[in-house]
């Protein structure tokens, strides 16, 4: 009778075992669906919108190799310190209309996105003079006079592109909070085969070379921001948006504050990688070294678009689930989003690895660069895959709140441990470009091991509770009526 008894218990268990898992199954898929319902166009829109540059500099690298130096430059430098900053300053949205759509106040959105614009609108205005002057400033960073010189002028012709980037962030975290992020998709991708068509007039058939290149980006930019901003006010969110009201000017100052935190936290992160471009650009024959460097770092960021998708995902995913006090689902969602993002990241490390000798013929048909950057292929591929993770992370970090906490890590890692450690080996050590990208790679491995640690110690009830009190104190109550 015994093993009889002990036969059944087995089989009692393997019965609920299995439900257990066929349960964890369909949450995962239900999960994972909601998550590339926001995923899937978002890495569109992102890939899109990257592929503007991306577009730019593979024409403008086809007109010698100084012109190649000196649109990465300004890509990497000026237009990637801007980048990091708008993009912050939008991030803040990413918080308060993803906790505000989970605690089902979406009549908050309108008044928040127009708080966004005049933050954002105002910070651009302050940052034009980094444009006019960008030549002086890239001396000073001990770049090389001719590529400063052609880097300057074309700066300043791309001056519109900055006040784009002022209203495309926030519009489009205000379009994901709320899960409707087609139409930046379509927008994004029609405006992108128009700039490829754009720049083989301008550039190549007209031959107005990289002052032809900025036009063609000023008006693609322009386009998305046009588009967008008619899609809002057309009356295809009519709960969220109401029209312009004097309320985006309340609550100003708490606003402000949780802009800048995600700004720090975002443009910590971004500077990095321009640092790096800095410290390249002092080395031996440095046109050929930037070239080598932007070349990988084009396909670096082009396969980081994948990952932001996500990023944007779970950010909305988690700040929606604490916003409606679902603290498990939160964490839930970051599990399934890290997993997926992390399998992209696998494979394009294969791809890099798998075509090391071939992807520089993308950008430039010098052998000497191509054979430099095919170098750096080892490095490029284990830097892809730790940032299709990093991104995921950081999206959890702007729907929890914790954009302080990440500036501060940000420090560490990189300013700190990273960078000295490239400096160290790429000029002490003479590794030069290898070297420089090493440190870089430690201090983002390093990062990432203290994200998850954090992530693994969060306690997600706190969390929940915090991002209630959030809703109330940076808009609250009296928001409904100050719209109304």
């Amino acid at each position: 009778m015994e093993p009889e008894r002990i036969g059944f218990e087995k089989k009692v268990l393997e019965i609920m075992g299995s439900r257990k898992r066929s349960k964890l199954a369909e949450k995962s898929w239900n999960e994972s669906k909601k998550m590339w319902h926001i995923a899937g166009p978002a890495i569109l829109t992102a890939v899109s919108q990257f592929s503007i540059g991306f577009v730019t500099a593979a024409f403008v690298g086809h007109l010698g190799q100084v012109e190649l130096a000196a649109i990465s430059v300004v890509q990497n430098v000026i237009e990637g310190f801007i980048y990091g900053v708008m993009l912050g300053m939008g991030s803040a949205l990413e918080t308060l209309c993803g906790q505000a759509v989970g605690a089902g106040q979406i009549n908050m959105l309108g008044v928040y996105l127009q708080r966004s614009w005049i933050i954002t609108g105002v910070t651009a205005l302050l940052l034009t003079p980094l444009y006019v002057y960008a030549s002086p400033i890239l001396k000073l960073l001990h770049q090389s006079n001719n590529i400063s010189e052609l880097a300057g002028r074309y700066s300043t012709w791309v001056i519109p592109q900055l006040f784009a980037l002022a209203f495309n962030f926030p519009i489009q975290k205000f379009f994901q909070s709320q899960g409707r992020v087609w139409v930046m998709t379509i927008i994004s991708i029609v405006v992108l085969a128009f700039h490829v068509l754009l720049n083989w007039v301008l550039v190549t058939k007209l031959g107005h070379g990289m002052a032809g290149a900025a036009i063609a980006a000023n008006i693609s930019w322009w386009l998305i921001v046009l588009a967008q901003i008619v899609y809002v006010v057309s009356g295809y969110f009519p709960d969220a948006w109401t029209g312009f009201s004097l309320s985006a000017f309340h609550h100003l100052a708490a606003f402000v504050k949780l802009s800048l935190a995600s700004a720090i936290m975002l443009c910590l992160e971004l500077w990095y990688y321009t640092a790096v471009i800095l410290l390249v650009g002092s080395l031996k024959n440095p046109d050929i070294a930037v070239d080598a460097v932007s070349i990988c770092m084009n396909l670096q960021q082009w396969t980081l678009m994948i990952a932001l998708g996500f990023n944007a995902a779970v950010s909305v995913r988690v700040s929606n689930e604490l916003g409606a006090k679902h603290p498990r689902a939160a964490k839930f969602s970051v599990v399934v989003a890290v997993t997926t993002s992390a399998l992209f990241g696998i494979l394009f490390t294969a791809a890099i690895l798998a075509t090391k000798s071939d992807f520089p013929q993308l950008f430039t048909e010098k052998p000497v660069v191509i054979r430099e950057t095919s170098k750096l292929a080892y490095l490029l591929a284990a830097t892809i895959l730790l940032s299709n993770i990093q991104p995921v992370l950081h999206g959890v970090a702007v729907g929890a709140g914790w954009q302080s906490l990440m500036a501060f890590i940000n420090i560490g890692c990189y300013y700190i441990f990273g960078l000295p450690v490239g400096a160290l080996l790429g000029y002490k050590f003479d590794f030069g470009v290898q070297g420089i990208w090493s440190g870089m790679l430690v201090g983002s491995l390093l990062q990432t091991v203290i994200l998850l640690f954090i992530l693994f110690r969060a306690n997600w009830d706190k969390e929940a509770l915090q991002a209630e009190q959030r809703v109330q104190t940076w808009g609250g109550p009296s928001e409904p009526q100050a719209n109304g």
